[in-house]
């Protein structure tokens, strides 16, 4: 009975045509808000699934990294029983060291990531090349995939390119540094590939083969900066972490792809709900409308009040009628802002409707991606708002039944 009240006042022709004109521009104001929260939130969803595929491609479901130091050593025996753990699709040992390069005359300061044979199981760097090959060499001739930047700062052309790249990294029984010659190991690389991820990795790595790092840094077979281990599909981060973690023990720092990069994720959601929590407040705005259409609403039905009244209805009762009233203005503006927001994304994910300046080798058009849970959020921001705002006209309506009361 409740809702058949509140929605005979709210599609009636009412006798004061504005109370009308302003419910409906309530819905409007509900409607843009909602529209504008849904298309925002999978923007951000968008590039938060954007970063995270560049990142996938660079860093591995779980890395296995030292407490302390820089090296960590796992023999065959060790290294096979991370194999046997479930969920693990492939491990690599990788070696990472600061290095300087020199092409020509210019040197050039970059990180040096030795890798196995194995690496492209773990990483998608491979499906990331933009000129040449993926090629790290052997004995016979090491060779170097660099970043997009890097390449450039070094004057590079993969492509054309016959002359090495000089390596010189810091000696590990060096004893004095005040020889450059003792002090430094040196070694040549042959430019092979470029890969473009983004900036931060673009500008400063080098991939190249394991076995000519380990050479240069005198470091034994067994030794490694890190392992880096891929999880098969439908696999758990979280519990492929736990799992290598007790079958290693103590002594082995284990993360997850969360876990190497938490800042960076902690940032993005942390302007996802600053963002969320400022469009709310148009939501807030808009709920102005309604409580001015349902104050004149009030005033509009007194006859039906004492009518009410007069057949018994209790306070509570007329107060129900016109929460439920502002309910049905919210939930009307929510649903079309929702379907707003809907019909948008989906423009925006076929035609790309709204593009990015500038030049892109990722998209060139703002990526969204919806989540139900962003409409969840949505309508339940939008009920409590609209209860918020139907609560003091709601009240309103019912002191009108105390004064009619008390004469």
């Amino acid at each position: 009975m409740i809702w058949q009240f509140a929605s005979r006042y709210f599609w009636a022709k009412k006798s004061t045509n504005a109370i009308n004109i302003i419910a409906w521009v309530s819905v409007g104001a509900i409607a843009v808000g909602a529209g504008a929260l849904i298309v925002i939130l999978s923007v951000f969803n968008g590039f938060e699934g954007l970063v995270k595929s560049l990142y996938s491609s660079f860093y591995p479901s779980v890395k296995v990294a030292p407490v302390s130091g820089k090296t960590i050593r796992l023999d065959a025996a060790q290294l096979k029983r991370i194999a046997e753990v479930p969920g693990v699709a492939a491990y690599t040992a990788v070696i990472e060291e600061k290095a300087v390069l020199r092409y020509g005359d210019e040197p050039t300061i970059a990180v040096l990531k030795g890798v196995d044979s194995n690496y492209t199981k773990v990483a998608d760097l491979k499906g990331k090349i933009v000129r040449g090959d993926f090629n790290t060499g052997d004995e016979e001739g090491y060779g170097a995939v660099l970043g997009l930047e890097l390449e450039g700062a070094l004057g590079i052309d993969v492509k054309h390119s016959l002359t090495p790249v000089t390596v010189y990294v810091p000696r590990r029984s060096a004893t004095s540094f005040t020889i450059p010659e003792e002090a430094l190991n040196s070694g040549i690389v042959y430019p092979r590939g470029t890969f473009a991820i983004q900036q931060e990795f673009n500008s400063k790595y080098v991939i190249t083969h394991i076995a000519f790092l380990r050479k240069l840094l005198e470091m034994g077979p067994d030794e490694m900066s890190a392992l880096e281990v891929g999880a098969a599909p439908g696999v758990s981060e979280d519990l492929l972490k736990k799992r290598i973690a007790a079958v290693l023990g103590p002594g082995y720092k284990v993360q997850t792809r969360f876990e190497q990069n938490q800042s960076l994720y902690a940032i993005m959601e942390t302007e996802k709900w600053v963002v969320y929590v400022i469009l709310s407040f148009i939501l807030v705005i808009a709920a102005f409308n309604m409580v001015g259409s349902l104050y004149m609403l009030v005033i509009e039905k007194q006859k039906d009040i004492t009518i009410l009244k007069a057949m018994g209805a209790r306070n509570s009762l007329i107060m129900r009628i016109f929460l439920a009233e502002g309910l049905i203005i919210a939930g009307i503006g929510g649903g079309l802002g929702c379907g707003l927001g809907i019909i948008f994304c989906l423009l925006q994910q076929r035609f790309g409707l709204i593009k990015l300046e500038g030049q892109s080798f990722l998209v060139d058009a703002y990526p969204v991606i919806m989540y139900w849970g962003d409409f969840v959020l949505v309508l339940f921001t939008i009920l409590v708002i609209g209860t918020a705002a139907s609560w003091i006209p709601a009240k309103r309506a019912s002191r009108e039944m105390l004064a009619l009361k008390a004469t």
